[in-house]
């Protein structure tokens, strides 16, 4: 009998248990059926946040999601279960949703001209750098004597290439200033490394305004590189804002000067410059040939002093040697006081740009370390070179041009130097491609900036001096330079030869 009762109370008990557990678990599935989950993610975490990240919800209950973007990013939309820029946004928890907030680096606007046009901060590729220059009390730069203080920022792809410094800033050139796009020279407290380029305190900013496709100093300047000269100023394209004015694309490259990075020629080498004396100014220190004038540029010398005669008379020595009866005697001839090749590599690069004003008329650089010889470079100023010229003839792709300069006419009487000629230009012949791929190269690398270059500066389709021909599309302008070259290179391998 006690037995019975032991498993009817058994049995109860366990019945109990069941109908419980049974309970607790119809419970818990109701219950989780009555939830949403939300789940927030941000599509880069560097460029903001998401409030709330998520959580599990009651049904029909709404759910506010904010995206906040963090400094130089922007919140550009919603995707997953709802997609869109509404922010923020409210969803009814109807179901589980899934979210993504998508940021993107900000876009500043750059003023022209009391509009907008727009560029990028943090660089992408195919966007070049932004220098951005502010001077004290934003004071105009109106002089290319007196330097303007200011500061100087570079912002670039590159972090490691981005910089802030104190600099001076004054305008430079000589027709080219007279252009509404102005060039400078800026000059730093401190030596300071340009967009990889080696340090130095002063840089120039071409504004290149008349040549269009903005091209032509960088591919003398590749040339150059080509060559066997014994430097060629580096330089980068830039976009420059000057008291937060958008100016457009400028090229700033190594000033020519004496420099362990640049004119290596140490304290008493010389660097000159032939130019015209109505371009010389009243602290130049100058003496002439009889054929050329030239400026001594380094070192800092006075008229008369022992330095001064130094170089005075040895290029006197050389011009008179070089004119002289016996000037291809290969001991006391002209060989004996000049670089013989770096006179052909200058002389070529020349020659292919059909450089107008390398025919000694200015922007003829030449250096010289007493117990050397007499070089040649470095280059500068192709703006008007390559066709971009409609005077002199220089317009055409025939025709010697540097050939006529007076040093040069009588260098070709020598059938050695021809022959150095002939032999030297085929290695830039046969690299044709090589130079007509670093136009395409950089033509595309400007392709976005030239249209902000254009904007600010609408003078495509119209005659800047001296332009030979004008196109209305920056294509053309690029097409027109290669075609130049090409049939310039193509008259030269057939005339050299023919000398």
């Amino acid at each position: 009998m006690k037995n019975f009762k032991y498993l009817l109370l058994s049995s109860i008990l366990h019945s109990l248990i069941l109908f419980t557990n049974c309970n607790e678990e119809e419970s818990a599935a109701i219950e989780t059926a009555s939830k949403a989950t939300l789940s927030v993610t941000a599509s880069l975490p560097e460029g903001g946040s998401v409030s709330p990240l998520g959580g599990t919800y009651d049904l029909g209950k709404t759910v506010k999601v904010t995206a906040t973007a963090n400094t130089d990013y922007s919140f550009v939309g919603w995707t997953g279960d709802f997609e869109g820029s509404t922010n923020p946004v409210t969803l009814t928890m109807l179901k589980d949703h899934t979210l993504t907030a998508n940021f993107e680096v900000i876009i500043p606007e750059l003023p022209v001209d009391g509009e907008s046009i727009v560029t990028r901060r943090k660089l992408k590729i195919g966007i070049i750098p932004i220098i951005s220059i502010d001077t004290e009390d934003l004071v105009p730069i109106i002089s290319k004597d007196e330097y303007v203080n200011g500061t100087f920022e570079i912002s670039s792809e590159n972090e490691e290439e981005n910089l802030v410094a104190n600099l001076r800033i004054r305008g430079r050139g000589n027709s080219t200033w007279s252009f509404p796009k102005k060039p400078y020279q800026i000059k730093f407290d401190t030596k300071e490394n340009i967009l990889g380029m080696s340090k130095d305190k002063k840089w120039i900013l071409l504004a290149n305004y008349s040549d269009k496709t903005m091209l032509r100093n960088e591919l003398a300047f590749d040339l150059s590189r080509f060559s066997d000269l014994d430097w060629t100023p580096e330089s980068r394209f830039v976009e420059l804002l000057i008291n937060n004015e958008y100016l457009g694309v400028y090229q700033i490259v190594q000033k020519v000067e004496e420099s362990p990075n640049r004119v290596n020629i140490g304290d008493d080498g010389y660097l000159l410059e032939v130019d015209q004396l109505s371009r010389l100014g009243p602290d130049d220190i100058i003496f002439s040939t009889n054929n050329y004038f030239f400026n001594i540029l380094e070192p800092n010398v006075d008229f008369e002093d022992n330095k001064y005669n130094i170089i005075k008379n040895y290029i006197e020595l050389t011009e008179k040697t070089l004119m002289g009866n016996n000037f291809t005697d290969t001991i006391e001839g002209y060989s004996k006081y000049i670089d013989v090749d770096s006179f052909v590599e200058w002389y070529l690069i020349n020659e292919i740009t059909k450089n107008n004003d390398a025919i000694f008329h200015t922007s003829v650089f030449m250096n010289y370390v007493p117990g050397d010889k007499l070089k040649m470079g470095p280059v500068w100023d192709y703006d008007i070179s390559l066709g971009n010229i409609n005077y002199n003839g220089n317009e055409t792709t025939d025709g010697f041009w540097i050939k006529n300069a007076t040093w040069y006419s009588r260098l070709f009487e020598d059938p050695k130097f021809v022959t150095k000629v002939k032999s030297r230009f085929k290695y830039f012949y046969n690299n044709r491609g090589f130079f007509l791929g670093h136009i395409n190269l950089n033509s595309l690398y400007l392709n976005q900036s030239q249209e902000r270059n254009f904007y600010k500066w609408p003078i495509l389709g119209t005659y800047i001096w001296p332009n030979n021909v004008y196109f209305s599309t920056y294509d053309e302008e690029v097409i027109y330079l290669k075609e130049w070259l090409n049939e310039r290179l193509d008259w030269l391998y057939q005339n050299l030869e023919e000398l």
